[in-house]
């Protein structure tokens, strides 16, 4: 760092910083100090340090977009050849999903005032959104992977933290664990490829691990075994296959902080993923399983979501399912595509969540056949919702549409299969949403919706204000240099773009929907209705298999250590205690006698030391 760099950029530290600041200064409200009555002071001061933090990114964004990336570089340990540094790279990408970040999470706090306004324990959950922003903010700047994957490890914490929120629930806590545990198990494996990867290269730095990567060369198995364990960290974040279901777990969690998991979270795996993609290219097999990971989540993703009764896990799948399409760009080596599908898919579901979190908040209902007739008495809200969807779905001419149309374009002349995947990716995400409006804003009032009035003016003012951005993304897209090609796709790719959506639009529109027969009457209908509602019965599979397997092994090895173990040692225990009952019975009390025996031991060992010597 050298005195030519501005103030904003030399201070560009300080951003990951403001969250965790916002949850120290949120402690003393959390931990009762302060009378619990006066607990929006915490949620105040977390709001003034997440504009700061935007402020003060805007502010880099501005010198970067006229000077150029920047890389910040502050020595943290030096031991023998071990050199660990603390290091930032401040690109246009890495800025945007700042910004991105800290965004929607001023959004997102805003919002909170209104939704949790009557919860005892705001102050806690503020401080929490602040651990959550600052390991968001700090994984997007990393510039080493040692320090991303030490953020990723705070992220998933955090997560487990938000999730059990309502810690007196039960179902809360089962939930915040299994997210937990399914997301360590990604987490695990990324530390073994962190550690085989800074073992091989000596290197830490995402900069020097390119230039390792282009120069030196592994074995086939060494390479796919380290592609394997760079992907899994990311693929338990973003939700996808197999370690997807934590994602739905999650949603019995607090809305507000539902929001982030469902746009920004994601999105910070995936950025980890992008800064390891000229890694990965070198191992043709991690690219495969990346590809098979991101067409069983997309696909199966949207399938799911459309036989979804809860309105929360409706959009959570979605979310695997879109992820899904941003792990077919990765593995094709199309960033650029990646990242528009992820920045224009932060925006879209952050303010679908926000629209579905109006609906519970009013209602204090989550089941979309209880539901109905919310149009006309929460219009803000459904027009969040018509928003939020339309730029998720690639409605012309929001961002989704540029970046499926972009995709449909670059995939043309790479692989055709996956062009359909994409395709019928966004046509079953049209159906599934149309499916959701119509249950819930259309049709006739019923008990749970009666009495539902428009959400208050902290939960509305983000709504409107996101809903601004999401009709704004296209420009701002355009704005960026690293797209100034946006515009450059054919017609034909956005005529299919508009086509699949169509499709789905009318195919949503025309599916039979009955309040009070959500299953089918028909039997062949029904199993394949409950097959997609539970998940192709994953989480079945996984009890009777790697659940009960690991139980077993728990039972023998609590078996072995309880009979052999145990046994082997309360054996000794109690022989040395029958040793000694018995010695002391031959106690005498003559020193004469003890003499005798200590003397006629020493002659018999000397004896048969010079006869071994012999």
């Amino acid at each position: 760092m050298t005195s030519e760099l501005s103030i904003p950029i030399q201070t560009a530290w300080l951003i990951p910083l403001y969250g965790f600041a916002g949850m120290v200064v949120a402690l003393p409200w959390a931990c009762g100090w302060f009378r619990r009555q006066a607990h929006r002071a915490a949620a105040y001061l977390n709001i003034l340090l997440t504009l700061l933090a935007f402020a003060h990114g805007s502010l880099i964004l501005q010198e970067v977009l006229r000077a150029g990336s920047v890389d910040l570089v502050f020595p943290w340990l030096t031991v023998a050849d071990l050199d660990l540094d603390i290091s930032f790279s401040l690109s246009l990408t890495n800025m945007v999903a700042l910004e991105l970040i800290t965004g929607l999470s001023l959004f997102s706090q805003v919002y909170s005032l209104g939704y949790m306004d009557k919860e005892w324990a705001l102050a806690r959950f503020f401080a929490l959104l602040g651990f959550f922003e600052g390991a968001m903010s700090g994984v997007v700047l990393s510039d080493s992977l040692f320090q991303s994957y030490f953020l990723l490890e705070m992220l998933t914490l955090s997560t487990y933290l938000l999730v059990g929120f309502w810690y007196a629930q039960p179902l809360v806590i089962t939930a915040a664990r299994d997210a937990f545990l399914t997301k360590r198990v990604g987490d695990v494996l990324l530390l073994m490829g962190v550690v085989a990867l800074c073992s091989f290269s000596g290197a830490m730095g995402f900069t020097d691990l390119y230039v390792w990567a282009a120069r030196d060369s592994l074995s086939p198995l060494a390479a796919t075994l380290l592609g394997l364990g760079l992907i899994a960290g990311p693929t338990g974040k973003c939700a996808q296959f197999p370690m997807h279901l934590w994602l739905d777990e999650a949603m019995e969690g607090p809305n507000p902080a539902s929001i982030l998991r469902n746009s920004v979270v994601v999105t910070c795996g995936a950025i980890v993923l992008l800064k390891v993609m000229p890694i990965l290219q070198y191992s043709p097999v991690a690219l495969v399983v990346l590809l098979v990971i991101g067409s069983i989540s997309a696909i199966g993703g949207s399938l799911v979501a459309i036989a979804q009764v809860d309105i929360k896990r409706t959009l959570s799948y979605t979310t695997t399912a879109h992820l899904g399409l941003v792990f077919i760009a990765i593995a094709l080596q199309i960033p650029v595509l990646a990242l528009l599908l992820l920045f224009s898919h932060a925006v879209s579901k952050a303010l679908l969540s926000m629209s579905i979190g109006g609906v519970i908040a009013s209602t204090n209902c989550q089941d979309i056949t209880e539901l109905g007739g919310l149009g006309s008495r929460m219009p803000a809200t459904t027009t969040a919702f018509l928003i939020g969807a339309a730029g998720f779905v690639g409605f012309l001419p929001l961002g989704g549409f540029f970046a499926l149309a972009q995709a449909i374009d670059l995939l043309s002349v790479r692989s055709i299969p996956f062009m359909a995947i994409f395709l019928i990716t966004n046509s079953l995400t049209a159906l599934g949403l149309v499916r959701v409006f119509r249950h819930v804003f259309l049709g006739d009032s019923l008990i749970k919706s009666r009495r539902a009035a428009e959400v208050n003016w902290q939960m509305a003012l983000p709504m409107v204000a996101l809903s601004v951005i999401v009709v704004l993304i296209p420009f701002l897209l355009v704005r960026l240099e690293s797209l100034e090609g946006l515009l450059a796709f054919p017609l034909w790719a956005a005529v299919l773009v508009v086509a699949s959506g169509l499709a789905g639009l009318v195919a949503g529109a025309l599916l039979p929907l009955s309040k009070a027969w959500s299953r089918s009457l028909n039997p062949l209908l029904r199993w394949f209705q409950d097959l997609l509602a539970y998940d192709f019965y994953t989480e079945r599979f996984y009890r009777i298999t790697i659940v009960n397997v690991v139980a077993e092994i728990s039972r023998l090895a609590a078996w072995f250590d309880q009979t052999i173990v145990d046994g082997l040692l309360h054996g000794v225990a109690r022989f040395s205690l029958s040793s000694a009952e018995s010695l002391k019975l031959s106690v005498s009390g003559q020193t004469q006698s003890y003499v005798l025996t200590v003397l006629v031991a020493i002659v018999l060992f000397l004896t048969s030391v010079s006869w071994f010597l012999t």
